[in-house]
């Protein structure tokens, strides 16, 4: 069987992790890396076995299909070269930097018949996959997604380096157009928003509130959903999802008249899962999980989160 050719664009933090999963993938010949650093391209190229370029363009007529990982307001150049030339991309989130050249990165794609993935990891979270057969309409959600300071990612806001992967798990759940947002968020180490908060209230009554942060003192990650029949929180750090619901039995609880059930999920490679999931999808030519489409609505929220907190920053100075 032939093996499809892979490049990867960009050799950074994120790059580096792309290029060592499809190294190790069987059905696939890494054909080359690519980085304007070429001290970067050389360095990663040699740990995996695989040429390195400083141009990425060079990568074009090599292979089958790349993945993008590089600066986000390079996603839509760097994209567009490759759909233009026939190759099937997954791009890193957020897709693009605006709904403009998401849209035509989607039309030169639908129009060529090439496949366009988006990196939402958490899609691939074990946590996430697991929460599909017990979420069911929910009515009220609650999230945090606190971390570290890192200096990658800082080229756009938390809301778009961390909040978007909220947002669109959220989405995914709910199943329903956003009515309103409300967002606050304010920069501190970066020039743009470090940290953010916004309440999403959905066409069929859900309401969400989202919390981002990028300068926490400790990495978290939770999020709580209530729905008519149950509480469920998960904990992705301690890989833990409690169900709380009203119980059928008699026995006694820790809450009258309710059952608790902690469910644990094992840590598993969630980058490894979704790039071998591009990989099965270029390779069948079948529609992806996350498609362009999934990564624009995702965008499209995102964006609407960061003009809100643009809104209510001028308001403030106004009354200053």
């Amino acid at each position: 069987m032939k093996k499809l050719r892979v490049g990867v664009v960009g050799a950074g933090y994120l790059g580096k992790f792309h290029a060592e999963k499809y190294s190790q993938m069987e059905d696939v010949e890494l054909v080359g890396i690519a980085d304007s650093d070429r001290v970067q391209a050389e360095s990663v190229s040699k740990k995996v076995k695989t040429n390195a370029y400083t141009d990425y363009r060079d990568l074009i007529g090599k292979t089958d299909a790349v993945s993008v990982v590089v600066p986000t307001p390079a996603h839509f150049e760097v994209s567009r070269d490759f759909l233009e030339n026939g190759i099937d991309v997954l791009i890193e989130k957020p897709i693009t930097t605006t709904l403009a050249e998401a849209d035509e990165l989607i039309s030169i794609s639908a129009a060529r018949g090439l496949i366009i993935q988006v990196g939402h990891l958490e899609r691939f979270n074990p946590a996430i996959l697991a929460l599909k057969d017990i979420v069911k309409n929910p009515r009220f959600i609650e999230s945090h997604r606190l971390s570290i300071f890192k200096e990658r990612g800082t080229d756009v806001s938390v809301v778009l380096d961390l909040m978007i992967h909220d947002i669109d798990i959220i989405s995914g759940f709910v199943k329903s157009e956003i009515k309103s947002i409300h967002a606050a968020g304010i920069p501190v180490i970066t020039g743009l928003a470090d940290i953010a908060n916004t309440r999403l209230e959905f066409m069929n009554g859900c309401v969400a509130n989202v919390t981002a942060s990028r300068i926490s003192t400790k990495n978290e990650r939770k999020i709580r959903l209530f729905q008519q029949d149950a509480y469920i929180s998960v904990d992705f750090a301690n890989h833990e999802i409690t169900v709380v619901r009203k119980k059928e039995s008699e026995k006694e609880s820790l809450i009258p008249g309710m059952e608790i059930k902690q469910i644990c999920f094992e840590k598993s490679d969630a980058l490894k899962d979704e790039l071998t999931a591009f990989v099965k999808a270029v390779s069948r030519r079948e529609v992806p999980e996350v498609t362009g489409q999934v990564g624009r609505d995702a965008l499209k929220v995102a964006l609407s989160v960061m003009e809100q907190i643009d809104c209510s920053k001028k308001q403030l100075i106004g009354h200053l």
